[in-house]
């Protein structure tokens, strides 16, 4: 990905986990709602995490962030924190528990020999149906209490200033990656700022839509639209630049895409965010939060852990 859209990765920490893995799908199957799985299996996890930053490694890093800020290198960068614990787990039997009580429209599993992804994903990057393509960015997050309704979070939203910049420039920068794949003049918001109401959370989200233009290939949609910018900050390529010179570890598959190519072009990608990675017995969360001028480090630092929650609950 990174040689497509001509960013420079420098080395990094890694745990040698794939950059990219393909499947030829070999069977279809609908799931109920209500999902009931008897595993054989006995979870043996850890339910204490790791985190790689701690909150005052996060605020240096943050401050940093700040001057770059100020300085006009980046409007918006999204600063990734990652828990982890050694866990042997059956993905099944957690990708059917974490259904029940945090069910998102970009959810999915996988499992194989010696790897496991579960994944609450809540955005779509990448929607394709033959000459239209939609993407649905969030960006806005508000932590869920007895007394907040979706109402009362969208009137937080409209009413806070860093969320609402937050939210623009992320859904600014969005119509500006379709438009350059798109006939001029269709790109078009067609939902703009509603919320969208999860276990521990609730998102501002906008849904933005466009007619692609003749010979437009799928391989210049992805170079177009990948890495979703929400998930990174805008501008997209200098504050990729950014995060890469000070990341020190590999985000594996966190802020990449999972989805399908169909025969006739079609085709769907999410973005993994809310996902365990469980590889060689080690569960990797990793989320981020936006950094804006308007932001507090502290917040953003809470912000981080509200977004894990719902997939830390699984290990107790």
């Amino acid at each position: 990905m990174n040689n497509l859209i001509g960013v420079k990765l420098p080395k990094q920490r890694s745990i040698n986990f794939p950059k990219g893995i393909f499947y030829k799908p070999e069977s279809k199957i609908s799931l109920k709602e209500d999902l009931i799985f008897q595993s054989n299996k006995t979870n043996k996890t850890d339910k204490n995490f790791k985190i790689n930053i701690n909150q005052n490694s996060y605020t240096k890093i943050f401050n940093r962030f700040k001057k770059k800020i100020r300085s006009g290198e980046t409007y918006q960068i999204k600063i990734c924190t990652k828990y982890k614990n050694k866990s042997q787990i059956d993905p099944l039997d957690f990708f059917c528990r974490l259904a029940k009580t945090n069910l998102a429209p970009e959810a999915f599993m996988i499992k194989d020999k010696n790897y496991s992804i579960i994944s609450c994903s809540p955005e779509n990057l990448i929607n394709k149906k033959g000459s239209l393509i939609s993407t649905k960015p969030i960006a806005g997050t508000l932590r869920k209490t007895k007394n907040i309704n979706k109402r009362k979070a969208l009137n937080f939203f409209r009413n806070n200033l860093k969320e609402t910049k937050e939210h623009n420039m992320i859904v600014d920068m969005e119509r500006n990656d379709l438009s350059r794949i798109c006939v001029p003049g269709t790109v078009k918001l067609k939902k703009e700022k509603t919320v969208e109401e999860y276990k521990d959370l609730y998102h501002y989200v906008s849904l933005i839509s466009g007619k692609l233009r003749k010979k437009i290939e799928n391989i210049d949609i992805i170079k177009a639209m990948m890495p979703g910018g929400s998930v990174i900050g805008c501008p997209k390529i200098s504050t990729l630049n950014l995060l890469n010179n000070q990341e020190k570890e590999n985000r594996n598959i966190y802020t990449g895409s999972f989805g399908f190519i169909k025969f006739n072009g079609d085709m769907r990608f999410n973005i993994i965010i809310r996902s365990i990675l469980n590889y060689k017995n080690i569960s990797e969360i990793s989320v981020a939060s936006g950094v804006v001028i308007d932001s507090n480090a502290k917040q953003e630092f809470n912000e981080n852990f509200i977004k894990a929650k719902a997939l830390i609950d699984l290990y107790k």
